[in-house]
């Protein structure tokens, strides 16, 4: 088998752009991958494009021999989020293509999966009550959601006001959670990098009461010294890595003891092959693993595929919200959430089938730009 070419989608679904990729091959076999990057698909389309030359007329088999060759020799310029994102896509559709030559789930290659479901939670949970954000609507956002099986959420803070205004308005929001559903949800704090050192050791004590399973980037992430300081103080885990690249990087981050939670996103990190690696590694510090995963539906189920032989997983994100659509653009091959889990496929490859063509055409491409939190 060779690979003949790559073809590359685009769509946007919401506030997101979704870039696609499709490893072709003269066998008639297409592997998926994504190179999602949020507010910069044209680079990440770009680096693809740069790989595909090399990737032409290679057989697909070997993901590592192929990894290890595009990360260490096609360049010394080998880091940061375009280059890590490109090389993710490919080794993605690699993994999904050597399954499906072999006829088995992808997850059966990677050792077999430890687990039949992965526990996943809601993911910009308070992205739907944004417009009416009061304790009372989490109240009955959160009793609704519980409703519908979900046993954790993550949601952003506010983002505007005076540092004793954060803190007491999501005291106040996550005291209206806790009345309502009690302990049945875990609650996850996504603080978006915006404290400083000395402000997120404060908000973490304030909101320590409430129990929320981490507080998320509390503080920048290319301070790992910083984060260790706030971790060290902290009364509540703190979990960082969605915007970190290779084992290299996670490394530093574990070094500071800057987490207790590591989020490395199998579309920045490097693939399946380095996030199995980022997993290990963490392993060894005690540290659990909640891969970062808010794109598409390939991103979702390729995270989950890695993830399956890794003991120290802890729970994966989930972008709930675009459930019904993955579902219905996968023909429903895309996994349900049961009661706060999500079933592996036993299908060949990533076990999902994507619509690419169709997906373009209901969320056409629009190139969006949203600004960052932090301040």
């Amino acid at each position: 088998m060779k690979i003949t070419g790559f073809t590359i989608h685009k769509a946007t679904l919401r506030w997101r752009d979704l870039v696609f990729l499709e490893v072709n091959t003269d066998a008639g076999l297409t592997g998926l991958g994504e190179a999602t990057l949020e507010g910069r698909a044209g680079i990440a389309e770009a680096a693809l494009r740069w790989l595909e030359e090399d990737f032409i007329g290679r057989d697909p088999a070997g993901p590592e021999e192929h990894w290890n060759r595009a990360y260490y020799r096609l360049s010394r310029w080998r880091n940061g989020p375009a280059a890590m994102s490109a090389m993710s896509a490919v080794d993605i559709a690699l993994w999904d293509l050597e399954a499906k030559r072999l006829g088995v789930p992808l997850w059966r290659l990677l050792g077999g999966r430890l687990r039949k479901a992965s526990r996943v939670y809601y993911t910009h949970w308070g992205a739907s009550i944004e417009n009416r954000r009061t304790p009372e609507a989490f109240r009955d956002w959160a009793i609704e959601t519980r409703k519908k099986g979900w046993t954790a959420v993550k949601w952003t803070l506010a983002a505007q006001g005076s540092e004793s205004e954060r803190i007491a308005s999501t005291c106040a929001e996550l005291a209206a959670i806790r009345a309502a559903v009690g302990n049945s949800m875990d609650l996850c704090l996504e603080a978006a990098e915006t404290f400083s050192v000395r402000s997120a050791i404060e908000f973490a004590r304030a909101v320590e009461k409430y129990r929320p399973l981490w507080i998320e980037e509390p503080t920048l992430r290319e301070n790992p010294a910083g984060l260790g300081e706030v971790a060290a103080k902290s009364p509540v885990a703190i979990a960082s890595g969605e915007g970190l690249f290779s084992r290299f990087e996670f490394r530093t981050l574990l070094d500071a003891r800057g987490a207790s939670v590591v989020q490395p996103d199998v579309l920045h990190s490097g693939g399946i092959t380095e996030i199995r690696k980022i997993a290990n590694m963490a392993e060894a510090y005690g540290v659990e693993v909640a891969p970062h995963q808010c794109s598409g539906p390939i991103g979702h189920v390729a995270s989950l595929a890695a993830m399956s032989a890794c003991r120290n997983f802890l729970i994966q994100e989930w972008e709930a919200a675009d459930d019904a659509v993955y579902r219905e653009l996968t023909d429903g091959t895309y996994p349900v959430q049961q009661n706060g889990y999500v079933e592996l496929s036993d299908r060949a490859g990533l076990g999902v089938h994507v619509n690419l063509t169709e997906f373009a055409k209901r969320f056409p491409f629009q190139g969006s730009r949203r600004p960052a939190l932090i301040n």
